[in-house]
């Protein structure tokens, strides 16, 4: 199947209607030059609202550790982002959101990463996007697996989510910004370069 068509049986899907507190919205962003992919968990609010992925602080410390400004992050056709979960799952009474439902992934993630020849690196942005990417190659921790990053190149780059919730994991592993980081930027550079 091609991307374009993909892309639209994505957009039209409604397999959560009714058990979303709102109007399924997929958010999706890639194309047939998509050479590096990012993948989150699920869009939150302002990204269901906006229909851009990444436009809230979160996207501002993803952009930061990747080293490009939102234009390049936008502009660039060689930059996707195509979460576990295409659209919002809504709030948890507790603070946060719902976590990615599975059944986005299921339906939808084969398809879409057949129809993405050109990757050279995915980032795997929190532990469901991992342990769905790595399966058993996961470590018993996102901890864990993001500390283990080299083990997953030259196609995977684990990650912590860039949410401000995460502030406090990052200040505990300060590694993460000193050693992940660079090589990201790196990486990120070259791949536009090319």
């Amino acid at each position: 199947m091609s991307l374009a068509a993909v892309l639209a049986d994505i957009a039209a899907c409604r397999a959560c209607a009714g058990e979303l507190p709102h109007t399924p919205r997929p958010v999706v962003m890639v194309g047939g030059e998509t050479r590096l992919l990012i993948v989150g968990q699920a869009p939150g609010r302002r990204v269901h609202e906006s229909g851009l992925p990444f436009t809230d602080p979160s996207g501002e410390r993803l952009r930061a550790w990747m080293g490009i400004d939102a234009d390049t992050f936008y502009g660039r056709p060689e930059i996707g982002v195509a979460a576990m979960a295409f659209c919002f799952p809504g709030t948890s009474p507790k603070g946060g959101d719902y976590p990615p439902p599975p059944r986005c992934a299921q339906l939808w993630r084969p398809q879409l990463m057949a129809a993405l020849p050109q990757m050279e690196l995915t980032l795997l942005v929190g532990g469901y996007a991992q342990a769905w990417a790595l399966g058993d190659r996961s470590q018993a921790s996102m901890t864990q697996t993001v500390r283990a990053w080299r083990d997953y190149l030259p196609h995977y780059l684990p990650m912590p989510h860039p949410s401000w919730r995460n502030t406090g994991w990052l200040k505990k592993n300060p590694w993460f910004e000193a050693e992940v980081t660079p090589y990201l930027r790196q990486r990120v550079q070259a791949i536009l370069e090319s």
